[in-house]
Formats: C-alpha cells, structure tokens, sequence
C-alpha cells in the first residue's frame, strides 16, 4: 500500500529564496531514494511564501526510511524548519 504525504510550508517573510532553494535540494536527493515513489515541490503563484511538497512512498517504510536519511535531517530539520512560519503535514493511503 502506498504512502502519500502532502505538506505545506508558509516562509518566513524574506525567506522565500533560501527555502526555495532547499526544496530542489531535497526533491534531486529524495527522488534517488530507493522508497520514494514521487517527490515533487510546488510554489503558489500568488504567494511566493507557500510552497506544497507532494511525496509518495512505497509503503510506510520508504518514508521512515526518507526521514533518516542525511538530506532530510540537514535540509529538513536543520535548515528549512527554522525559515518555516507553519509547517503542515497530511497522510494518506492509496486504496
């Protein structure tokens, strides 16, 4: 069963480059991961602030394994986060 994860981040105002920027770090790293199914990273066009991350794993393994990997804890955790005024994050199943 596939894992889907769609996440929203809001930058914080005069961020928006260096999270940008971040996002295609992650999304070339991620998408050679052996689990990853899909990573693509969007920006709304009328709010260069908000940017919308779709991923989907093979199975809940693929993501636990995506969230240890080195990119996700440097870029992620350590980078983006702290730029970030919200981060949302939903799960689903395929079915």
């Amino acid at each position: 069963m596939a894992y889907i994860l769609a996440v929203t981040w809001i930058a914080r105002p005069g961020n928006e480059e260096k999270v940008h920027e971040i996002l295609q770090q992650m999304g070339e790293a991620s998408r050679q991961e052996a689990g990853v199914v899909t990573y693509t990273t969007h920006v709304d066009p009328d709010n260069p602030r908000e940017f919308f991350i779709y991923e989907k794993y093979h199975d809940i393994g693929g993501l636990e394994a995506h969230q240890e990997t080195a990119h996700f804890k440097e870029l992620v955790l350590d980078k983006a986060i702290p730029l970030l005024e919200s981060r949302v994050r939903r799960q689903f199943v395929d079915f």
